[in-house]
This record gives C-alpha cells, sequence and structure tokens, in this order.
C-alpha cells in the first residue's frame, strides 16, 4: 500500500515562552516492510537552531530551539510510504528454546534483541502484569503464538480510555485498571513478554482508520498509534502487534520510530520556560493513494 501521510501539531501558549528547546521524532524512515519515498518537517516559527540527525535505534530525529521567545508552534510533517504485507508461516522456536537462541546472539547493534529483554526506563516489572501474561499464555505452543495470545489477552481484558492515563502513567497503573490509551496497551504487553523471557519493544507511528461503513472519510481524524515489536527468534526475526486493536501489525501501520520504551520514541518532547497553560491540537492524514 502506497499513503500520502500528513500531520499537524500546534502549540500555543498563554504568555510567549522563552528558551524552548525540543527533540522530535517525526520523520518516518526505511525499514521492515517499509520505504519512504519522500518526507518533510515544516516548522513554524522557523527555529534559531535545527539539527537533524539518527538516533542508536536508527530513528530519524530533529533537535530544534529558538533563542526569542514564541508563543506558538507549529509541526507539519508531509510524507510519502509504501508499506507491504509483514504476513509470514510462523516458523518460530517453543518459547522454551528462546533463551537458548537468545545466548547465540553477539550482535549488539541497534536491532539486537538482547537491548529489549530487560527493565527499561518506563517499563519496570510488575507481578500483577507477569502472573497475567503466564495465564494467558499456558497453551500456546511458539514464540510467536506466545505474541498473539498475549496481544488478544490484553486486547480483551483492557479497555481503550482516553480519559483514564497520561503520557507518564507506569504500566503498573494503567494495568490495575484495565483502562488506558494505546502507549498504555503495548507498555503492558511489553512488559508481559519481557516476563516471559521474550525481547520486546515500543513501536510509534501512524495507523490508517476507516470510517464506519457508509460514512465518509473524514480529514484529520487518523492517529498517531504505539504497537509491540518482540523478537521471535532467528528464523522468524521481529514481529510486530498491535493488543490495542488485537491484530498483527499490517499495511496500515506506517512505523516512524523504534526503542525499549515510549521514552525512546517520543514525537515530542523538550523544555520550555513559561508562565500560565498552554494547548496542543493534532490532525493527522494516512491517505491510500492505492
Amino acid at each position: 500500500m502506497l499513503y500520502d501521510i500528513r500531520l499537524t501539531i500546534d502549540y500555543s501558549y498563554q504568555s510567549a515562552s522563552d528558551h524552548v528547546r525540543n527533540s522530535l521524532r517525526l520523520l518516518p524512515s526505511d525499514g521492515p516492510n517499509q520505504r519512504i519515498l519522500s518526507r518533510l518537517l515544516t516548522i513554524t516559527p522557523a527555529p534559531d537552531e535545527r539539527r537533524d540527525g539518527v538516533d542508536f535505534f536508527g530513528n530519524a530525529t530533529t533537535a530544534i530551539a529558538w533563542h526569542d521567545p514564541i508563543d506558538t508552534i507549529s509541526l507539519h510533517l508531509r510524507a510519502r510510504a509504501e508499506r507491504q504485507s509483514a504476513e509470514a508461516p510462523d516458523v518460530s522456536p517453543p518459547r522454551a528454546a528462546l533463551a537458548e537462541e537468545l545466548a547465540q546472539v553477539q550482535d549488539i547493534g541497534p536491532a539486537s534483541p538482547l537491548h529489549f529483554l530487560g527493565p527499561s526506563p518506563r517499563i519496570a516489572p510488575d507481578a500483577a502484569i507477569s502472573g497475567f501474561a503466564v495465564a494467558a499464555v499456558a497453551q500456546a505452543q511458539t514464540t510467536r503464538a506466545t505474541v498473539e495470545v498475549l496481544g488478544q489477552a490484553l486486547f480483551k481484558a483492557m479497555v481503550y480510555d482516553a480519559e483514564a492515563t497520561d503520557v507518564n502513567t507506569p504500566p503498573a497503573e494503567a494495568f490495575a485498571q484495565r483502562h488506558g490509551v494505546c502507549q498504555d496497551f503495548a507498555q503492558v504487553m511489553i512488559a508481559g513478554l519481557r516476563h516471559l523471557g521474550v525481547p520486546a519493544g515500543y513501536v510509534s507511528g501512524f495507523l490508517r482508520t476507516y470510517p464506519p461503513e457508509g460514512q465518509p472519510r473524514l480529514e484529520g481524524v487518523d492517529a498517531m498509534h504505539a504497537w509491540v515489536m518482540a523478537w521471535c527468534g532467528a528464523a522468524q526475526g521481529w514481529c510486530e502487534y498491535d493488543p490495542t486493536n488485537g491484530q498483527f501489525a499490517g499495511t496500515d501501520y506506517i512505523s516512524v520510530a523504534y526503542g525499549r520504551d515510549y521514552g525512546d520514541v517520543a514525537p515530542v518532547k523538550g523544555a520550555i520556560r513559561t508562565a500560565g497553560g498552554q494547548d496542543s491540537t493534532q490532525s493527522v492524514d494516512v491517505i491510500p493513494l492505492t
């Protein structure tokens, strides 16, 4: 599938903010089952400093800063991406054999599963999540099946609720109340997989959505989204699963950044000095071209 992607994020401040610095991860890159034909990130007002680069995990980064006070920021992304199907037969080992395969891994590069086994800054071990994961996958025969079964279990057990959590809610808290957004679903699943010995990480990107049957497609209502990547053995490699929607990530998903948890892939993070509140709005369009 070929997509035209349009993203606009607007910030406005009650008082002009001084010394604004941000780190952005908004530009999609080539990756598994994905090819980027074009991409352009426009920032208004133009920052006094801009540095584009790549982080350890291979994600495109944009560091920006303003030297004078500003009261609005507008980030606009326009990209064209081709996403191919990731469907493949299950050739993963039994989960009990995964540890032996991991012991043979000597690579410590960005895609090494060794980076995604232990706790990370935002995902700590949790007894409740661990117990749920163990019970959920008791009948799963392979590593890939373990990923799917746990994702399905969380899809059924948790309720999507945009008001229940915020960006700093720990996975343990979101799981305890069984409510959250895609970030929470993903981080809870990652915690469960890591307890089971399956390397797992966090994926941010875009998801094409579908209007109700018989209704026209509305502009700006697609979404930035989060899902999970899990290492299913040397033969299978990395698989991507979306527990929020209970399915493997297919051609409707365009990845932007990979990391251990949300902290590694946050689309916008930084520091400002201001007084009063701020407002933000976001609009996303994922437009199929083929």
